[in-house]
């Protein structure tokens, strides 16, 4: 929490500076995602999401564009982080830095991120706790770095908040459900080309099952 606090003032900025080797910036990416869930997960109007490690709010910002009609509320550990959110993020949803605010029954639960910083040995109970949030039927998405892309963990290195993270691979990820009240649904790998490749990015729906992705993403549903 100490050192995203530190960085909440300029975070968006850092990460736009980590990733300059793609040629994009970090709302780029944020948006990449929030198109991603729109495309892959049928949510009717007036469905609620939590955008569980919403940082300064990026992602939620283009979840708000991209699900026009959903209350978007968002949580982080970061208590300078959520005071940066955007007012028109405020006025929609709940941004907070404590839990015991949010509700239950979310329609969407997306982690971006976020799991590459918890402890290997904690990161189990965390998709539990976000997982007894989701209302049956509920969806949870993960997004997290590829390990085995050589430039993204490159980029991790190089990245002044990631001296925590312990990348996991997608095989990690899809083991958290193989029991319990969430059911895996798919896995994707995500964001293959850069922006002097930009040409080639309608093919990557097509490459979803290469392990070469910058970033994967995880979809569970809650069964019970």
């Amino acid at each position: 929490m100490a050192t995203f606090d530190t960085f909440a003032s300029n975070y968006q900025e850092l990460v736009t500076e980590n990733i300059r080797i793609t040629g994009e910036s970090s709302d780029y990416f944020a948006a990449y995602k929030a198109r991603y869930i729109a495309r892959k997960i049928n949510l009717p109007r007036g469905s609620r999401v939590l955008d569980y490690g919403c940082g300064v709010g990026l992602l939620s910002e283009h979840l708000m564009k991209a699900l026009p009609g959903r209350q978007i509320d968002g949580f982080d550990v970061s208590k300078e982080s959520v005071k940066r959110v955007s007012e028109p993020l405020q006025r929609q949803g709940i941004l907070t830095s404590n839990l015991d605010v949010l509700g239950h029954a979310y329609d969407l639960i997306v982690l971006s991120n976020v799991l590459h910083h918890v402890r290997p040995g904690g990161r189990d109970e965390l998709i539990r706790n976000a997982g007894s949030r989701l209302a049956t039927g509920g969806k949870l998405v993960i997004f997290e770095h590829n390990p085995m892309n050589p430039l993204t963990r490159w980029a991790v290195s190089q990245c002044p908040f990631d001296g925590d993270a312990v990348l996991l691979p997608a095989g990690e990820t899809r083991g958290y459900f193989r029991q319990g009240s969430l059911r895996l649904m798919r896995r994707d790998y995500i964001v293959f080309f850069p922006r002097w490749l930009r040409w080639f990015r309608s093919m990557e729906p097509f490459l979803h099952w290469c392990p070469l992705g910058a970033q994967y993403a995880v979809i569970a549903s809650r069964v019970l």
